[in-house]
């Protein structure tokens, strides 16, 4: 039995006495379910409000256009991660949590969208990485600050795929993550999460190299609260620490021609960390708001570059590429946000960040960095015209470090400055059409060397097809400078050395993208389906070379090791499914099931395999291409891609109980440098002093695709409480995903969380 409203909502419909239960559905909004009983010769009159689709995801997109959007008005394929699920998987640094969205990798800590970038020991990031409008790279080498993102104080992460730089500036060359944090509500809020745990053993027992148990533990607490009576003073405090031995353990005790010293006891992780958000909203002028954000970290931890070999040192770290350094880095960053009754809203921001690294072994070397950066932000939606929104402004950055490793320049000084203007003006037409187009200029200069000047734009179109269907296109230009550690580091870890070119040219990009996003309900469950072609085009490819560079043995030894050079054109095309969704039913709607799933296909060749772009300064004379250092060339295949991912992660919730469950498929790596094999060859017949760095017979037989788990389970009590078991890993995989670097073993985790 039905019946349809009319225009006005009016509807009527007549039923025999009993109970019944009535749905309410119409398009684009939320259906709506009631309980009713119907008694003989009575007239019920039932008026209900029903909620709009979008409205089931609490989700407010802020990044794509500085401002808050739905997710069906995105102009650019975007994912969004719950907060909630930061604390279920127990993350302790961020990174860990993006590698289970669609469409991102992370490798050895470094980002990859859509195989937009290939491995380059963090150096250089391809990906832009924002906290609050602020970026979050180290600007001397291009690497993200993961550490220093407080995960305890996120709110949402925010993941857009596609060359970003008129908005956020270069680095976004094929993506921007952006984390947002939030200020105080109305009711004071401190959370205090504990946990402790293990690493398992690995399940070839030869593997384990420490004894006992290798235990992780650490906290964090979080405080939010108005300081005064009015309201109108925010403070967030939060912090930190994660204490573990890791996973990783020292080489293996030896007599080596490259002195390695270093124990076991020596690799240990330790991390302490404070966050501080207070603003001020003024009484006395409306629309005035200020204030300052800041951080202090201190940590020990250790880098590994590759390890000691393919069976039992598969978790230890080969001699001479180890390193132990301690980081000391804070930053502070004021603010004034002033919006007028007109509706103009201006945005000023400030940075200082110094960051001290000492390493405590090897050469130990120094590095000290301090960048200053300043933003201002002009944004108005336009009453006079209707459907127009504008925003720009101007931006600028000055980088100082002194580091002992970049000193190819001779001297170990080195400067980076980096300017930019932007706009970008959006306009509705109708209901259905919304248009964008916006422009950027940089310009970006090292030591005064060389000095660049780089115009980008961008446009997109978003169209509402049907109720619930949008389709857009965009187009858009991206740009990456090369970083002070690029064209200026000169040093050597133990068997390698990393070497400078000061000719490196900036990369640049456009990429184009056709996506439709979709939203569904089936019964109670609620969701959007998204599908994206795309095609990245690349120019000045930037690829991390390995070969025999150094005649005069300055570096190390051999001459051998890393350099940054440009590969010519390169492109990466493919295709980007995703699903969000949410279930919720049964009385009170007390089941609940959340869903996050994605696929991506890529397809990343080089478009120039001949080209030389490099020549080798050794006595082995060579020269180098696509072809001549690729191990798989006939593939055309870019280095350190995997053309085929899938991420879901799933979570039933019940009267406080959950169980949830993330897996992540990698196929396999199709392409990798060849001089890996060249330099097993070479450390191979140089006796006992040089241990054979052995990777060739594990790649080619286990080369074959990952598939990973991991499981929590818990329980909420008293709406305070929280206990949780973690699991990560849970088949114990042994794993590498990028060349002679191990991924971590299962590891276990009980947490406790209360919130008071």
């Amino acid at each position: 039995v039905g019946t349809t409203a009319d225009l006005d909502g009016n509807y009527s419909i007549e039923l025999d006495p009993g109970k019944y239960t009535l749905m309410y559905s119409y398009t684009g909004m939320l259906s709506v379910t009631r309980e009713v009983e119907v008694k003989e010769g009575e007239t019920l009159r039932i008026n209900l409000e029903m909620e709009p689709f979008s409205s089931s995801f609490k989700e407010i997109v802020i990044s794509s256009g500085r401002y808050d959007r739905t997710p069906e008005q995105l102009m650019v394929t975007t994912e969004i991660m719950r907060k909630d699920l930061l604390e279920s998987k127990n993350v302790v640094s961020v990174e860990t949590a993006l590698d289970q969205i669609p469409g991102v990798n992370i490798l050895d800590e470094e980002p990859q969208i859509r195989g937009g970038s290939g491995f380059t020991f963090g150096v250089g990031s391809k990906v832009a990485v924002i906290l609050d409008q602020m970026p979050m790279i180290n600007a001397a080498a291009g690497k993200p600050n993961w550490d220093l993102i407080p995960v305890e104080n996120i709110n949402q992460i925010e993941v857009v795929k596609g060359p970003g730089s008129v908005l956020t500036g270069a680095n976004a060359m094929s993506g921007a993550i952006y984390f947002k944090t939030e200020y105080a509500g109305e009711i004071p809020k401190t959370k205090v999460r504990l946990y402790g745990g293990m690493y398992a053993p690995p399940q070839d027992t030869s593997r384990k190299w420490w004894n006992g148990n290798n235990y992780i533990s650490g906290l964090s607490f979080l405080h939010a609260r108005h300081l005064d009576s009015a309201k109108t003073i925010d403070l967030v405090f939060s912090g930190m620490g994660n204490f573990e031995q890791g996973y990783m353990g020292a080489p293996v005790e030896g007599n080596y021609t490259i002195p390695d010293s270093t124990k076991n006891e020596d690799v240990k992780s330790n991390r302490l960390r404070f966050n501080l958000n207070l603003r001020k909203q003024s009484q006395k002028i409306k629309g005035l708001a200020y204030g300052i954000n800041g951080s202090f970290m201190k940590e020990l931890a250790p880098t590994v570059l590759a390890w000691f070999d393919d069976s039992s040192g598969f978790y230890r770290a080969y001699p001479g590429t180890i390193l132990l350094k301690e980081t000391t880095i804070f930053y502070i960053d004021p603010f004034v946000n002033i919006l007028t009754q007109s509706g103009l809203k201006h945005q000023l921001m400030f940075r200082v960040m110094d960051e001290d690294v000492d390493q405590k072994n090897g050469k130990k070397p120094q590095a000290h960095t301090t960048s200053l950066f300043g933003q201002y932000l002009y944004s108005k939606r336009f009453s006079n015209i209707k459907g127009l929104y504008a925003i720009g402004g101007l931006s600028g950055q000055q980088t100082y470090s002194n580091d002992s490793m970049y000193t190819a320049g001779g001297s170990t000084k080195n400067e980076a400055t980096n300017v930019s203007l932007f706009l970008e003006v959006e306009k509705k037409f109708g209901k259905e059409l919304t248009f964008l187009v916006g422009f950027r200029g940089e310009y970006y200069a090292i030591n005064d060397e060389d000095q660049y000047i780089v115009p980008l734009i961008r446009a997109s179109l978003n169209f509402k097809v049907f109720q619930e269907t949008f389709l857009r296109v965009s187009y858009g230009q991206g740009v990456r400078f090369p970083t002070i550690a690029e064209r200026k580091i000169r040093y050597g870890f133990g068997a390698f050395g990393v070497f400078d070119n000061p000719d490196l040219e900036p990369e640049t990009a456009w990429n184009a993208e056709l996506g439709i996003k979709q939203g569904f309900k089936f019964n109670t469950f609620y969701g959007y389906l998204d599908v994206a072609g795309f095609i990245q085009r690349y120019d000045n490819t930037v690829e991390y070379l390995f070969g025999f560079w150094d005649t005069t043995g300055s570096v190390n030894g051999f001459g051998a090791g890393f350099k940054f050079v440009n590969t010519g054109k390169s492109q990466v095309s493919g295709l980007d499914i995703s699903l969000t969704g949410n279930a919720k039913w049964g009385k009170e709607k007390a089941h609940n099931i959340n869903i996050m799933a994605g696929y991506t296909f890529v397809l990343p060749i080089s478009l120039e395999p001949d080209f030389i772009y490099a020549e080798n300064n050794s006595f082995f004379d060579l020269t180098f291409s696509y072809d001549s250092t690729s191990v798989n060339p006939e593939s055309k295949i870019l280095k350190y891609r995997f053309k085929h991912t899938v991420k879901v992660d799933m979570e039933y919730l019940f009267k406080g109980f959950f169980i949830g469950v993330s897996s992540r498929y990698f196929s396999k790596m199709e392409n990798i440098d060849n001089s890996i094999y060249k330099f097993e060859d070479i450390t191979s017949v140089n006796g006992k002093g040089t241990p054979t760095m052995l990777y060739r017979d594990y790649f080619e037989n286990h080369n074959n695709g990952n598939l990973l788990f991991d499981a929590r389970i818990g329980y909420e009590f008293k709406e305070k409480y929280k206990i949780a078991l973690i699991a990560n890993n849970v088949l114990n995989r042994s794993y590498s995903l990028r060349p002679l670097k191990p991924e971590p073993m299962m590891n276990i985790v009980l947490q406790l969380v209360a919130s008071l």
